[in-house]
């Protein structure tokens, strides 16, 4: 009889899907505002990028992240308080910048152009 608890792949696999569900709407939703902001973009708007449109998904993919990196430490034996306890800075860390560098790339955009993303002219 074994006292060792199992390790939680279901959790390491439920945070992988809610983080795929969420990444799947934030691009939807990115998509959709990106495009009618380049619509409008004759009318002098600013590009607003903490919506709750963006944020919720956002979030939620940073919470699927934050469980499939607890349950992944978990797998690899560590115990639950420090696999969590490392996750969640790290994914607080890693969530944080990649909404600065979106920020940035669309602020970017709004003053060059969306044809300055295109990484294969060489102009």
């Amino acid at each position: 009889m074994s006292y060792y608890p199992e390790p939680p792949y279901f959790l390491m696999f439920a945070g992988f899907a809610i983080a795929l569900a969420a990444g799947t709407a934030f691009a939807a939703t990115l998509k959709l505002i990106v495009a009618k902001w380049s619509s409008d973009r004759a009318a002098a708007t600013k590009a607003q990028l903490p919506t709750a449109q963006l944020i919720i998904p956002y979030l939620g993919i940073n919470a699927g992240i934050l469980v499939f990196l607890a349950a992944g430490l978990e797998i690899f034996g560590f115990p639950s308080w420090l696999a969590a306890s490392v996750a969640a800075p790290l994914t607080l860390l890693i969530g944080l910048l990649v909404w600065y560098q979106l920020g940035s790339m669309l602020s970017f955009v709004e003053k060059k152009g969306f044809e300055s993303l295109d990484l294969d002219s060489w102009r």
